[in-house]
Parts: C-alpha cells; sequence; structure tokens
C-alpha cells in the first residue's frame, strides 16, 4: 500500500492526526527512571532513553497514528544510542504505530541511496525499519530522488523540509527568486514529487515540513500543494496553536499530521498536569496531553471531521 494511503488509513482510523515526537532529554526525565537505570555512561543512559520511550508508546500507541524518533538525542550517546533508537523503532511498529524518522538526511548518488536504503521500509524491508524519513532538499533534484524512489518501492516516504518551525529558518526559506520565495519554489517542486507517488487517497508518498509557527504561510502552502501531506512541527512548547494549524488540513480534516514532543512527553513537568499526576505518575501525564491535543485540534480544526459521515 502506497504510504499516503497507509498514513491516511492510520489517521481515520485514531480518528486524529497527532504525531507524538520522541526526544528523550536526560534532564528531563523522571528521577526515578534514572535511578533505575543510572546515567553515568553512555549505555546507562541509553537504556534510560530507552526505558523512557517505551513507556510513552506504551500510553500513546492506542491513542495516535504515529511516532517521530528524533534521531540526534540518539546519536548524541554513539553505537549504545543508536542500538537503543533501532530497538524502539520496532518496538513502536509492534505496537501498530506508523515512525516517522527525524534525520533531516540529505546527499547525491550512490550516498543518498545508501541513506534511503538503510532507513526507509517497514519491518525486514530496511535494517531501520521506518515508515519514513525527514529530507533536506537544499542539494538540489538529484538528491531528493533517490530518496524518493526507494520510498515508492518500499511503501515508505519522505518529509521534504519547506517552512521550518524555527525563526532562522526565514534566512534562506524566504528569499526570493523569480518573484516567489524559496519555500514556494522548494514546495512546488515537492509536491510535483508528491504527484509522481499518488496513492488512492489522493495524496503523495512525498509530503512536506511546514512549521505550526507560520499559520499565514501554512494554509497558502495547503492551497498550492494539494497532493503534499504536511508534517507539522512547532505545536506546544514552540508556540503553535491548534487554531494556527488548522490552514493545513483539507475538507475531509486530513492532509496533515501535528507533532507535538515536549508538550507530552514532559507533561508532568508544567501544570495542569504537575499537579494532578507529579513525577510519580509520568505516564498518566503523557496520557492526558495526548487527549487534551487530541481534543484541541478535533476543537479548532478541520480534523475534528474525522471519522465523522
Amino acid at each position: 500500500m502506497n504510504y499516503a494511503d497507509r498514513l491516511t488509513e492510520a489517521v481515520t482510523r485514531r480518528g486524529n492526526p497527532v504525531l507524538v515526537g520522541l526526544d528523550p532529554r536526560l534532564d528531563s526525565l523522571p528521577a526515578s527512571l534514572i535511578a533505575s537505570t543510572g546515567s553515568d555512561t553512555p549505555a546507562q543512559k541509553a537504556a534510560a532513553y530507552e526505558t523512557f520511550c517505551r513507556g510513552v508508546i506504551d500510553v500513546v500507541a492506542p491513542l495516535v497514528p504515529a511516532v517521530k524518533p528524533q534521531a540526534a538525542f540518539f546519536e548524541q550517546l554513539g553505537p549504545d544510542g543508536m542500538a537503543a533508537l533501532g530497538k524502539l523503532i520496532r518496538y513502536a511498529s509492534d505496537k501498530g504505530l506508523l515512525v516517522i524518522l527525524d534525520g533531516k538526511r540529505n546527499d547525491i548518488g550512490s550516498t543518498a541511496v545508501a541513506y534511503a536504503e538503510g532507513i526507509l521500509g517497514r519491518g525486514d524491508l530496511s535494517p531501520w525499519g521506518a515508515d519514513a524519513l525527514t529530507v533536506s532538499p537544499y542539494l538540489g533534484d538529484d538528491s531528493l530522488r533517490p530518496f524518493v524512489d526507494v520510498a515508492v518501492r518500499r511503501e515508505a516516504g519522505i518529509y521534504v523540509l519547506v517552512k521550518t518551525s524555527n525563526p532562522g529558518g526565514a534566512m534562506l526559506q524566504d528569499l526570493t527568486a523569480d518573484g516567489k520565495y524559496l519555500y514556494e519554489h522548494v514546495g512546488g517542486f515537492v509536491n510535483q514529487l508528491a504527484q509522481e507517488s499518488l496513492g488512492q487517497c489522493g495524496y503523495g508518498a512525498v509530503g512536506a515540513v511546514v512549521g505550526a509557527t507560520w499559520p499565514e504561510q501554512l494554509a497558502q502552502l495547503r492551497a498550492a500543494m494539494p497532493q503534499t501531506w504536511f508534517l507539522v512541527p512547532g505545536f506546544g512548547s514552540q508556540g503553535g496553536t491548534a487554531a494556527d494549524v488548522a490552514g493545513a488540513f483539507d475538507d475531509r480534516g486530513l492532509g496533515a499530521i501535528v507533532n507535538n514532543s515536549r508538550g507530552i512527553l514532559f507533561a508532568y513537568r508544567r501544570e495542569p498536569y504537575a499537579t494532578q499526576f507529579g513525577e510519580a505518575r509520568w505516564q498518566e501525564a503523557v496520557e492526558a496531553a495526548t487527549r487534551d491535543m487530541i481534543e484541541r485540534l478535533a476543537a479548532d480544526t478541520p480534523a475534528g471531521r474525522l471519522g465523522k459521515s
């Protein structure tokens, strides 16, 4: 099944477009968890990350369609961290979640093929077993097409950075050429790639990363990229709201998955969850924050139409 169709089916089945980012940070983990694993060596830190993320996956798997491990936090720990990441990808897949690896890879020729073949493809289709991967477009057409080719062949997907959530992204993405912003040029090419990889749902296997912190551009790009699934970062801790991401969706409530990392993972550290649950019940805080996000998106965006006839 085309990746876009698999994503559409997963979002529709869960009735929401929430994407939970797995961004473990040692100084934010529950103290009791660190005490049980230790944190003096990379191996101990990797064990803490794996234990924590497994606990998050156990909670969110019945609720959301997908998770997004951030490779950097695992790569930071060297081989032990990478081993933990590999096990977590398999664990999330076994729980029925789509897994989008946030690695922002890019290169040309055989190097791009190696990245794509190593990461893309669920189960035994690739060593890493990810359903999708984030990629950078900076090297141009011949750097993206190897990822697209492997993704289509293995029923996987890619998400190309188009308009990122960080303020500094405007330094390059908002440069103009031929009367259009650079992010518009990139978006046009990404939608072309999406058209070339269409599933039955009307979207392609090639998606775009477009930040919640740019609501006007988000709506503009949705209109200009009708065949492209959006991965929307910036919700919650970066300031994006449900109203800000409303323009990312089509009339069916499809077309976008909205990422939340710190706001869900470490909910037990902020109100109202800190008072309600505290550190000892951190998994309950994760569940409550996830359900609250689902409710906010249902109330303030077209995602509320999911599952309704």
